[in-house]
């Protein structure tokens, strides 16, 4: 199309109303008359990718050797992830010292975010950094207090969502309100599901829990769960120690989480399993019946997602020693801990008991006969995949063929 003569041009800008599109109209116009050269972005040439000993082109991928929970490298080139400023790991104040942890292990450091409570209760979050564009994983356990700790992973989410966070996964080690995952009786909340839309609608993107008191809660999520397990940090412990195999037999304090010890069972050496039939009166209160297979001569290891007032555990213990086993172990992924569970497990009943680190116990609340392990490499390795877009089904944290 051929240019407006200058007379034309000229009474373009001459017009005394004109518009905003008829100003940028005569401003290249003019620049056009005036011999400036426009502007043109160039394009950039898409990768090219050469066959390898006539194989077909593929994208490269990054050189990382597998790992085993003994040796627990780093993952991935260390001097690279410190420089990666587009993840940023956060922590609340329910747990800190796991997030250290995951930090550490990852090779990065904390985000820096102000966290305080006014004097009627309300808490104030405030980043001290930038996140624009960035991958935000906040590590935050929902453990008790409950109410407390999951109204501050709120705000967290809240605030990075406003502060334009690419993306924002809640890093939830211990997801409280699981239990209460379906009504038992009439006229009961969900209350899992509604903390579940609390999250979504707070502004997460993606949510990362260890051990779901029952799996199908991930379905309680309108965002995508990765949901990792922490009984093979456990069954690592347990292969460390000098217990013949034959002497071994999994035990489940309920009917409940029999697809959880078998499945433990069947790691642990395909250990025989046995199993404790009880029969609940009212909430954290249990009453052993029977038992179901034989312990007799042989090392109980107790295995359940979570131990709480311990009644049920402490109750199981006692029956398996009635029956004739010699050793009792308990072992669980989250340690609760309600009064009076540390009486209860520090009687005597139990060899050892093992847990893990998703909920920080308190100094007056150990005891000679606890272990306590770290899933800080397990969360940090699934916190690179999620951030690399790989998948998180790394052996041997990926599934325990639950069923």
């Amino acid at each position: 199309m051929p240019l407006p003569s200058s007379s034309s041009a000229a009474a373009v800008a001459a017009g005394p109303a004109a518009s905003p599109l008829a100003a940028r109209s005569r401003g290249r116009l003019l620049r056009a008359r005036s011999g400036h050269a426009a502007v043109r972005c160039q394009r950039v040439d898409p990768v090219r990718l050469r066959a390898v000993n006539g194989s077909p082109p593929c994208v490269p991928l990054s050189d990382r050797s597998p790992w085993t929970p003994a040796t627990m490298p780093i993952f991935g080139d260390a001097n690279i992830r410190k420089d990666d400023t587009r993840l940023r790991i956060f922590s609340g104040t329910a747990n800190p010292s796991l997030a250290q942890e995951i930090a550490s292990y990852m090779g990065l450091e904390l985000g820096k975010v102000n966290i305080k409570r006014f004097a009627d209760g309300e808490i104030y979050v405030q980043l001290q950094e930038s996140v624009r564009g960035c991958n935000v994983f906040l590590v935050q356990p929902s453990c008790p207090p409950a109410n407390e700790n999951l109204m501050e992973l709120l705000i967290m989410i809240d605030a990075c969502r406003r502060a334009s966070a690419k993306n924002i996964t809640a890093v939830i080690p211990y997801f409280g309100y699981a239990r209460a995952d379906r009504k038992s009786q009439g006229r009961e909340s969900i209350a899992a599901k509604l903390v579940a839309n609390m999250i979504t609608e707070a502004g997460a993107n993606r949510v990362l829990v260890c051990d779901l008191h029952s799996s199908q809660a991930m379905g309680y999520f309108d965002i995508p769960v990765d949901h990792v397990y922490g009984q093979p940090v456990i069954l690592d412990y347990l292969a460390s120690k000098t217990i013949s195999s034959n002497d071994l037999v999994v035990v489940s304090p309920d009917v409940g989480g029999v697809a959880r010890a078998r499945a433990f069972a069947k790691k642990l050496s395909d250990a025989p399993l046995a199993i404790v039939d009880k029969r609940r009166h009212g909430h954290n209160v249990a009453e052993v019946m029977n038992l179901i297979g034989d312990v007799r001569g042989k090392v109980a290891v107790m295995m359940d997602d979570m131990i709480d007032t311990a009644g049920t555990i402490a109750k199981g213990a006692e029956l398996l020693h009635q029956e004739g086993a010699r050793e009792v172990y308990a072992c669980c992924t989250h340690a609760v801990f309600s009064p009076p569970a540390i009486e209860r497990l520090s009687s005597g009943l139990f060899q050892e008991v093992i847990i893990t680190n998703t909920i920080p116990l308190k100094e007056e609340k150990n005891f000679p006969q606890l272990t306590i392990l770290s899933v800080a490499n397990l969360l940090g390795e699934t916190i690179w995949r999620v951030h690399d877009d790989c998948s998180v089904g790394h052996a041997p944290y990926s599934t325990l063929d639950i069923d």
